[in-house]
């Protein structure tokens, strides 16, 4: 079986991209609330790479691995 490695990209974006609308605007994504996450997930994310983004980090935070973005906020 392949295993997947995660975007260095991807990673690297939701460390340093800060959130463009509503309650939680301009913090950066990596810190937005799970609940907040999983609104998204049951209301629809927003399209295009900021909803790629928000969904990327919802999967990493409801399974538990903010390990892998740990490196990324210490730059």
């Amino acid at each position: 079986m392949e295993r997947l490695a995660p975007d260095a990209a991807i990673l690297k974006k939701l460390a340093t991209m800060k959130m463009p609308f509503g309650k939680y605007a301009g913090r950066v994504l990596v810190d937005l609330p799970e609940p907040y996450l999983c609104w998204f997930e049951r209301k629809g994310f927003p399209s295009g790479e900021l909803g790629i983004l928000l969904r990327t980090l919802y999967e990493i935070k409801v399974n538990g691995l903010e390990s892998l973005l740990t490196p990324l906020r210490e730059q």
